[in-house]
């Protein structure tokens, strides 16, 4: 007899814990690992309970954690970062909530910084190539078209714009 048919709750548990040890993962997820391991439902319920009753579950610090995380490495933007909520499990209200919290400003400085890194290799493009190609990296990050053509036009400007003289 095995450990998921002897004692299924340990058997969650142990597969909760497991998962939980390398990052932090929404309720969805760790529901979705225990139906894959064949867990009955009820007894993924109780557990799935427990660990939010206990704090080891808590899909709004999930979605803060993984907001800053993809907003700091990536520079992703909200729109992108909702849609990646969502296939995460975590509801709708929630991400919304964590989305609400972020800086439109720190938002903006993150495409800058994005178009600025890209920059430095399209040296050779003409114009037309690079702002087609940096607004639709900026597009894939979830950045509004508008913002997208502001961010890279002042980059530009400001990349193509002679040095100025020290005398």
């Amino acid at each position: 007899m095995s450990d998921a048919e002897s004692d299924p709750a340990s058997f969650a548990r142990t597969i909760l814990l497991r998962r939980l040890t390398d990052q932090p993962r929404s309720r969805a997820e760790l529901a979705e690992s225990l139906a894959k391991k064949n867990v009955p439902d009820d007894v993924a319920g109780e557990v799935l309970d427990r660990f939010e009753e206990v704090g080891l579950i808590d899909d709004e610090d999930f979605a803060r954690s993984w907001v800053q995380s993809r907003q700091r490495s990536r520079g992703v933007a909200s729109k992108v970062l909702a849609m990646e909520l969502r296939r995460k499990g975590v509801d709708d209200e929630t991400s919304r909530e964590v989305l609400s919290e972020l800086d439109p400003e720190v938002e903006r400085q993150n495409a800058h910084r994005l178009v600025q890194k890209k920059l430095r290799s399209m040296q050779g493009l003409d114009s037309s190539t690079q702002i087609r190609r940096l607004t639709a990296m900026l597009a894939r990050k979830g950045y509004a078209p508008q913002v997208a053509f502001d961010v890279v036009r002042v980059e530009l400007e400001a990349f193509e714009a002679p040095p100025l003289d020290s005398a």
